[in-house]
């Protein structure tokens, strides 16, 4: 896709702090407000959901990037902004809907995110790579759900996502203690799918991107859908919908395709790309 092509995809109300840009059918959102570490503001709320938006709904998008400026991911709400703030719960309730609207989203877009992460994911921040299919970290990355020290609860829909990756007792003592962790300890909570140096992140996410575009995309989604409700559902539920999906499965011509390869000795369609030392 050309540059032109690119940004005549991008959705009308993103805002100079957010960027969206589409190439070879990925689409990359870039929290773009390094000199307050991306710290989301109100308006930065909406253009982050517009863009959100904007990529499941483009059929030439198959895969998302969802990435920070200037060397940090997110530093979660602008806390400058909440300063003397004085508002109904209502009015709360209503600051917010953005932000839930946007977690829910990126946890049900039939497509693959990937969260690229540097520095600071802090509060909202953390709450929004855990919004992603697979995260990407730099050893140097620092995650911390900082809710408790400014007297507030998770967002972006952390109180279901932390949970679920961690287990309930850890995701209470990093919810409650607000505790900081790097990149290393992240991975091995399991938080981050993959450590990466600073250097290769950008390059790496694009390659993950790149791989997972060419995923079969019936396949993947109705995975995805799945595996979102595999926590909540009973399991003869689950097989129920186990045995729908893999008759719609069956049918596609992915599925026909790919067997013809395997049979055949040929090389597959999809292979996720190793790491680079």
């Amino acid at each position: 896709m050309s540059q032109q092509e690119s940004r005549m995809s991008a959705p009308a109300c993103v805002s100079e702090f957010v960027r969206y840009d589409v190439d070879a059918g990925v689409a990359r959102i870039t929290l773009d407000r390094p000199d307050r570490r991306n710290a989301i503001d109100v308006p930065m709320r909406a253009a982050l959901l517009a863009a959100v938006q904007a990529a499941t709904a483009d059929p030439a998008v198959r895969a998302v990037v969802l990435t920070g400026a200037g060397g940090h991911f997110c530093s979660g709400g602008d806390v400058s902004t909440m300063r003397g703030a004085s508002m109904s719960a209502e009015q709360g309730r209503d600051r917010m809907a953005p932000i839930g609207a946007c977690a829910r989203a990126l946890l049900e877009m039939p497509k693959p995110v990937i969260a690229a992460v540097d520095g600071i994911a802090f509060g909202g921040g953390f709450g929004l790579c855990l919004c992603a299919d697979l995260v990407l970290a730099t050893p140097a990355a620092r995650f911390c759900l900082s809710f408790m020290r400014i007297g507030l609860v998770p967002d972006f829909a952390a109180a279901f996502t932390l949970p679920r990756l961690v287990g309930l007792q850890r995701a209470r003592q990093l919810i409650y203690t607000a505790a900081e962790i790097d990149g290393r300890q992240a991975l091995e909570y399991g938080l981050v799918s993959e450590l990466v140096d600073a250097g290769r992140l950008a390059p790496r996410a694009a390659e993950v991107a790149t791989a997972m575009a060419g995923m079969p995309a019936t396949a993947f989604a109705l995975t995805k859908q799945a595996l979102l409700r595999s926590s909540s559902s009973e399991l003869a539920a689950m097989v129920e919908m186990e045995m729908t999906s893999q008759g719609v499965a069956f049918n596609t011509g992915y599925h026909q395709q790919a067997v013809e390869r395997l049979l055949e000795k040929k090389p597959p369609l999809y292979s996720f790309p190793a790491p680079t030392a």
